[in-house]
Protein backbone atom coordinates (compact mmCIF):
# COMPACT_ATOMS: atom_id res chain seq x y z
CA UNK A 1 0.00 0.00 0.00
CA UNK A 2 1.68 3.26 -0.95
CA UNK A 3 0.49 6.52 1.30
CA UNK A 4 0.13 10.13 0.30
CA UNK A 5 0.16 12.10 3.08
CA UNK A 6 -1.21 15.83 2.60
CA UNK A 7 0.00 18.12 5.47
CA UNK A 8 2.81 17.53 8.24
CA UNK A 9 1.29 19.66 10.64
CA UNK A 10 0.29 17.80 13.76
CA UNK A 11 -1.81 15.25 12.39
CA UNK A 12 0.81 14.45 9.72
CA UNK A 13 3.70 14.35 11.77
CA UNK A 14 1.73 11.61 13.91
CA UNK A 15 0.28 9.85 10.94
CA UNK A 16 3.45 9.20 9.39
CA UNK A 17 4.86 8.22 12.78
CA UNK A 18 2.10 5.48 13.13
CA UNK A 19 2.31 3.91 9.73
CA UNK A 20 6.10 4.60 8.94
CA UNK A 21 6.86 0.78 10.77
CA UNK A 22 3.58 -0.41 9.57
CA UNK A 23 4.18 -2.55 6.27
CA UNK A 24 3.13 0.38 3.92
CA UNK A 25 5.05 2.85 2.11
CA UNK A 26 5.52 6.88 3.07
CA UNK A 27 5.15 7.02 -0.80
CA UNK A 28 4.46 10.86 -1.28
CA UNK A 29 4.38 13.80 0.98
CA UNK A 30 2.55 17.17 0.01
CA UNK A 31 3.42 20.29 1.24
CA UNK A 32 2.47 23.76 0.90
CA UNK A 33 6.30 25.11 1.58
CA UNK A 34 8.93 23.34 -0.89
CA UNK A 35 12.25 23.54 1.56
CA UNK A 36 9.93 22.26 5.22
CA UNK A 37 8.36 19.65 3.20
CA UNK A 38 11.45 18.39 2.18
CA UNK A 39 13.30 18.62 5.06
CA UNK A 40 10.31 16.30 6.49
CA UNK A 41 9.72 13.48 3.41
CA UNK A 42 13.81 13.27 4.26
CA UNK A 43 13.11 12.76 7.88
CA UNK A 44 10.52 10.16 7.18
CA UNK A 45 11.84 8.70 4.30
CA UNK A 46 9.24 9.60 2.32
CA UNK A 47 10.16 8.44 -1.46
CA UNK A 48 8.65 11.87 -2.78
CA UNK A 49 7.81 15.20 -1.99
CA UNK A 50 5.87 18.02 -4.08
CA UNK A 51 4.01 21.11 -3.41
CA UNK A 52 1.60 20.28 -5.85
CA UNK A 53 -1.54 18.29 -4.83
CA UNK A 54 -2.87 17.67 -8.27
CA UNK A 55 0.35 15.96 -9.15
CA UNK A 56 0.30 13.70 -6.30
CA UNK A 57 -3.33 12.91 -7.08
CA UNK A 58 -2.45 11.70 -10.74
CA UNK A 59 0.45 9.54 -9.55
CA UNK A 60 -1.00 5.86 -10.43
CA UNK A 61 1.34 4.35 -7.84
CA UNK A 62 -0.68 6.00 -4.59
CA UNK A 63 -3.33 3.92 -3.39
CA UNK A 64 -4.18 5.85 -0.14
CA UNK A 65 -4.40 9.55 0.65
CA UNK A 66 -4.88 10.69 4.08
CA UNK A 67 -5.77 14.49 4.37
CA UNK A 68 -4.61 16.38 6.73
CA UNK A 69 -4.29 19.96 5.43
CA UNK A 70 -6.42 22.49 6.50
CA UNK A 71 -9.23 21.89 7.16
CA UNK A 72 -11.23 24.56 4.67
CA UNK A 73 -9.59 22.26 1.94
CA UNK A 74 -10.74 18.92 3.47
CA UNK A 75 -13.52 18.34 1.24
CA UNK A 76 -12.31 19.61 -1.93
CA UNK A 77 -9.43 17.42 -1.77
CA UNK A 78 -10.79 14.44 -0.87
CA UNK A 79 -13.89 14.84 -3.85
CA UNK A 80 -10.44 14.72 -5.95
CA UNK A 81 -8.46 12.26 -4.61
CA UNK A 82 -11.82 10.07 -4.79
CA UNK A 83 -12.39 11.12 -8.24
CA UNK A 84 -9.13 10.08 -9.33
CA UNK A 85 -9.52 6.46 -7.47
CA UNK A 86 -7.65 7.11 -4.52
CA UNK A 87 -9.09 5.28 -1.52
CA UNK A 88 -9.09 8.30 1.17
CA UNK A 89 -8.75 9.28 4.99
CA UNK A 90 -9.88 12.63 6.15
CA UNK A 91 -8.76 14.36 9.24
CA UNK A 92 -11.23 15.60 11.16
CA UNK A 93 -13.60 17.95 10.32
CA UNK A 94 -14.72 16.28 6.83
CA UNK A 95 -16.09 19.58 5.44
CA UNK A 96 -16.97 22.30 6.65
CA UNK A 97 -20.53 22.35 6.22
CA UNK A 98 -23.05 19.29 5.93
CA UNK A 99 -23.48 19.48 2.29
CA UNK A 100 -20.35 19.20 1.18
CA UNK A 101 -19.43 16.07 3.90
CA UNK A 102 -22.82 14.47 2.21
CA UNK A 103 -21.54 14.74 -1.34
CA UNK A 104 -17.51 13.59 -0.45
CA UNK A 105 -19.88 10.52 1.51
CA UNK A 106 -21.89 10.07 -1.27
CA UNK A 107 -19.29 10.33 -3.93
CA UNK A 108 -16.84 7.68 -1.94
CA UNK A 109 -20.06 4.99 -2.21
CA UNK A 110 -20.87 5.73 -5.61
CA UNK A 111 -17.02 5.03 -6.63
CA UNK A 112 -17.03 2.28 -4.00
CA UNK A 113 -14.08 3.77 -2.92
CA UNK A 114 -12.78 3.58 0.84
CA UNK A 115 -13.63 7.11 2.61
CA UNK A 116 -12.27 7.53 6.32
CA UNK A 117 -12.43 10.19 9.20
CA UNK A 118 -10.28 10.95 11.35
CA UNK A 119 -12.18 10.28 14.64
CA UNK A 120 -10.15 9.22 17.77
CA UNK A 121 -12.51 9.20 20.27
CA UNK A 122 -14.12 6.14 18.87
CA UNK A 123 -11.22 4.42 19.15
CA UNK A 124 -10.53 4.77 22.83
CA UNK A 125 -10.22 1.45 24.49
CA UNK A 126 -12.36 2.42 27.61
CA UNK A 127 -15.11 4.21 25.73
CA UNK A 128 -15.37 1.45 23.42
CA UNK A 129 -15.98 -1.42 26.08
CA UNK A 130 -18.14 1.08 27.82
CA UNK A 131 -20.36 0.85 24.10
CA UNK A 132 -20.14 -2.94 23.78
CA UNK A 133 -21.94 -3.11 27.16
CA UNK A 134 -24.26 -0.05 26.69
CA UNK A 135 -24.99 -2.51 23.13
CA UNK A 136 -25.64 -5.22 24.94
CA UNK A 137 -28.17 -3.41 27.68
CA UNK A 138 -25.82 -3.78 30.29
CA UNK A 139 -25.20 -0.44 31.06
CA UNK A 140 -27.02 2.87 30.31
CA UNK A 141 -25.34 6.26 29.15
CA UNK A 142 -27.50 8.53 31.14
CA UNK A 143 -25.43 11.85 30.63
CA UNK A 144 -21.93 13.02 28.50
CA UNK A 145 -20.48 16.40 28.50
CA UNK A 146 -17.55 16.69 26.40
CA UNK A 147 -14.85 19.60 26.97
CA UNK A 148 -12.45 21.68 25.01
CA UNK A 149 -11.15 24.69 26.24
CA UNK A 150 -7.83 26.23 24.94
CA UNK A 151 -6.09 29.96 24.01
CA UNK A 152 -5.59 29.73 20.33
CA UNK A 153 -6.22 33.23 18.98
CA UNK A 154 -3.30 33.44 16.38
CA UNK A 155 -3.29 30.96 13.57
CA UNK A 156 -0.46 28.45 15.79
CA UNK A 157 -1.13 24.80 15.86
CA UNK A 158 -0.63 22.56 18.66
CA UNK A 159 2.91 21.97 17.74
CA UNK A 160 3.69 25.67 17.42
CA UNK A 161 3.42 25.89 14.04
CA UNK A 162 2.00 29.00 12.04
CA UNK A 163 -0.58 28.08 9.98
CA UNK A 164 -1.84 29.90 6.97
CA UNK A 165 -5.38 29.00 7.97
CA UNK A 166 -7.82 29.80 11.04
CA UNK A 167 -9.19 27.19 13.09
CA UNK A 168 -12.77 26.70 13.59
CA UNK A 169 -14.65 25.67 16.70
CA UNK A 170 -17.49 24.56 15.80
CA UNK A 171 -16.70 22.76 12.91
CA UNK A 172 -13.06 20.96 14.17
CA UNK A 173 -13.42 20.69 18.01
CA UNK A 174 -17.33 20.73 17.45
CA UNK A 175 -17.20 17.69 15.79
CA UNK A 176 -15.23 15.73 18.90
CA UNK A 177 -17.14 16.62 20.86
CA UNK A 178 -20.56 16.22 19.40
CA UNK A 179 -19.74 12.36 17.61
CA UNK A 180 -18.52 11.44 20.95
CA UNK A 181 -21.33 12.47 22.90
CA UNK A 182 -23.79 10.46 19.86
CA UNK A 183 -21.38 7.56 19.63
CA UNK A 184 -21.65 7.15 23.40
CA UNK A 185 -25.34 7.56 24.12
CA UNK A 186 -26.11 5.20 21.10
CA UNK A 187 -23.81 2.53 22.02
CA UNK A 188 -21.37 2.88 19.86
CA UNK A 189 -23.93 3.85 16.76
CA UNK A 190 -23.83 7.78 16.46
CA UNK A 191 -27.37 7.00 13.92
CA UNK A 192 -28.67 5.38 16.68
CA UNK A 193 -28.28 8.44 19.30
CA UNK A 194 -28.92 10.99 16.72
CA UNK A 195 -32.86 8.93 15.47
CA UNK A 196 -33.46 9.59 19.32
CA UNK A 197 -33.32 13.37 19.37
CA UNK A 198 -36.29 15.18 21.00
CA UNK A 199 -34.87 18.73 21.50
CA UNK A 200 -31.29 20.66 21.18
CA UNK A 201 -29.89 23.90 21.59
CA UNK A 202 -27.39 25.90 21.51
CA UNK A 203 -25.38 29.34 21.80
CA UNK A 204 -22.43 31.04 19.86
CA UNK A 205 -21.40 33.89 20.29
CA UNK A 206 -21.15 35.63 16.74
CA UNK A 207 -17.42 36.00 15.13
CA UNK A 208 -14.69 37.38 16.64
CA UNK A 209 -13.28 40.17 14.13
CA UNK A 210 -10.05 39.34 15.31
CA UNK A 211 -10.39 35.05 14.24
CA UNK A 212 -13.66 35.65 11.73
CA UNK A 213 -14.96 32.56 14.09
CA UNK A 214 -16.99 32.22 17.20
CA UNK A 215 -14.87 31.76 19.58
CA UNK A 216 -17.42 29.47 22.43
CA UNK A 217 -19.67 26.83 21.57
CA UNK A 218 -22.29 25.65 24.50
CA UNK A 219 -24.80 22.64 23.40
CA UNK A 220 -26.79 20.91 24.59
CA UNK A 221 -29.19 17.59 23.38
CA UNK A 222 -31.61 15.30 24.59
CA UNK A 223 -32.80 12.08 23.81
CA UNK A 224 -36.25 9.93 24.28
CA UNK A 225 -34.15 7.51 26.33
CA UNK A 226 -33.67 10.94 29.07
CA UNK A 227 -29.73 11.28 27.67
CA UNK A 228 -28.29 14.30 28.08
CA UNK A 229 -25.04 15.56 25.76
CA UNK A 230 -23.11 18.79 26.68
CA UNK A 231 -20.35 20.12 24.59
CA UNK A 232 -18.90 23.25 25.63
CA UNK A 233 -15.62 24.76 24.51
CA UNK A 234 -13.45 27.87 24.14
CA UNK A 235 -10.56 29.03 22.06
CA UNK A 236 -10.31 32.34 25.17
CA UNK A 237 -9.03 29.63 27.90
CA UNK A 238 -5.95 30.11 29.50
CA UNK A 239 -6.27 26.80 31.11
CA UNK A 240 -6.48 23.92 28.31
CA UNK A 241 -8.63 21.25 28.38
CA UNK A 242 -10.06 17.90 26.87
CA UNK A 243 -12.13 15.89 28.53
CA UNK A 244 -15.42 13.55 27.95
CA UNK A 245 -17.63 12.57 31.51
CA UNK A 246 -19.72 9.82 30.85
CA UNK A 247 -22.17 8.69 33.92
CA UNK A 248 -24.20 5.55 33.24
CA UNK A 249 -26.28 3.81 35.62
CA UNK A 250 -23.76 1.77 37.25
CA UNK A 251 -20.64 4.08 37.33
CA UNK A 252 -19.29 7.81 36.33
CA UNK A 253 -16.41 7.83 33.81
CA UNK A 254 -13.63 11.24 33.34
CA UNK A 255 -11.67 10.41 30.45
CA UNK A 256 -8.69 13.01 30.81
CA UNK A 257 -6.85 13.19 27.14
CA UNK A 258 -4.56 15.79 28.15
CA UNK A 259 -3.41 14.04 30.84
CA UNK A 260 -3.99 10.22 29.89
CA UNK A 261 -6.51 9.13 32.37
CA UNK A 262 -9.17 7.99 33.35
CA UNK A 263 -11.32 8.03 36.36
CA UNK A 264 -14.11 5.97 37.77
CA UNK A 265 -15.96 7.14 40.28
CA UNK A 266 -13.20 9.49 41.78
CA UNK A 267 -10.17 6.12 41.14
CA UNK A 268 -7.84 7.32 38.76
CA UNK A 269 -5.97 5.21 36.02
CA UNK A 270 -3.75 5.44 33.51
CA UNK A 271 -4.70 5.06 29.44
CA UNK A 272 -3.06 5.63 26.47
CA UNK A 273 -1.85 9.03 25.31
CA UNK A 274 -3.78 11.27 22.54
CA UNK A 275 -0.89 10.14 20.57
CA UNK A 276 -1.01 6.56 21.30
CA UNK A 277 -4.37 6.21 20.56
CA UNK A 278 -4.93 8.28 17.32
CA UNK A 279 -2.19 6.11 16.15
CA UNK A 280 -5.01 3.49 15.59
CA UNK A 281 -6.64 5.56 13.04
CA UNK A 282 -4.62 5.33 9.91
CA UNK A 283 -3.33 2.15 10.92
CA UNK A 284 -7.24 0.76 10.97
CA UNK A 285 -7.77 2.40 7.49
CA UNK A 286 -5.04 1.43 5.82
CA UNK A 287 -5.53 -2.62 7.03
CA UNK A 288 -9.07 -1.46 6.12
CA UNK A 289 -8.17 -0.64 3.10
CA UNK A 290 -6.00 -4.14 2.83
CA UNK A 291 -8.67 -6.24 3.59
CA UNK A 292 -11.24 -4.80 1.73
CA UNK A 293 -13.89 -3.98 4.54
CA UNK A 294 -14.97 -1.19 6.05
CA UNK A 295 -13.09 1.12 8.78
CA UNK A 296 -13.64 1.64 12.19
CA UNK A 297 -15.08 5.09 11.36
CA UNK A 298 -16.64 5.82 8.14
CA UNK A 299 -17.66 8.96 6.17
CA UNK A 300 -21.32 7.94 6.42
CA UNK A 301 -21.18 7.39 9.95
CA UNK A 302 -19.88 11.58 11.01
CA UNK A 303 -22.84 12.31 9.23
CA UNK A 304 -25.16 12.48 12.20
CA UNK A 305 -23.02 15.24 14.08
CA UNK A 306 -22.17 17.22 10.84
CA UNK A 307 -26.01 17.33 10.46
CA UNK A 308 -25.91 18.75 14.38
CA UNK A 309 -23.20 21.45 13.58
CA UNK A 310 -25.11 22.23 10.35
CA UNK A 311 -27.88 23.13 12.38
CA UNK A 312 -26.04 25.44 15.11
CA UNK A 313 -24.33 27.24 12.80
CA UNK A 314 -27.79 28.05 10.76
CA UNK A 315 -29.97 28.66 14.07
CA UNK A 316 -26.91 30.97 15.54
CA UNK A 317 -26.98 32.42 12.27
CA UNK A 318 -30.49 33.99 12.59
CA UNK A 319 -29.91 34.64 15.94
CA UNK A 320 -26.72 37.28 14.96
CA UNK A 321 -28.98 38.15 11.99
CA UNK A 322 -31.71 39.11 14.26
CA UNK A 323 -29.57 40.83 17.27
CA UNK A 324 -27.13 43.25 15.17
CA UNK A 325 -25.77 44.60 17.89
CA UNK A 326 -24.30 41.46 19.73
CA UNK A 327 -20.87 41.57 17.71
CA UNK A 328 -20.79 45.57 18.30
CA UNK A 329 -20.68 44.32 22.24
CA UNK A 330 -17.78 41.90 22.13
Amino acid sequence: MNVCMVGHGMMGTWHSDSLKDFGCTLHTLVGREAPKTEAFAVDYEYRKWTTDYSAAVSDDEIDIIIIAGPSATHASMAIQALEAGKHVLVEIPLALNYPDALEVVELAERLGLTLGVVHPMRFRREHVELCKRVGAGEENVRHVHSRLFLHRLENVGSTGLHRSWTDNLLWHHGAHLVDVGLWLAGGGVPQRAAARITRSFAIMPPPLPKTGIPMELAAMIETDRQQTIVCTGSYHSQERMFDIFVVTDREAYRLDILKGTLSLSGREQPVQSEKENNAQVSRDFVSAVRGGKAPLVTGRSVLPAMSILQSIEDEQAKWWDAHPDAEARQ
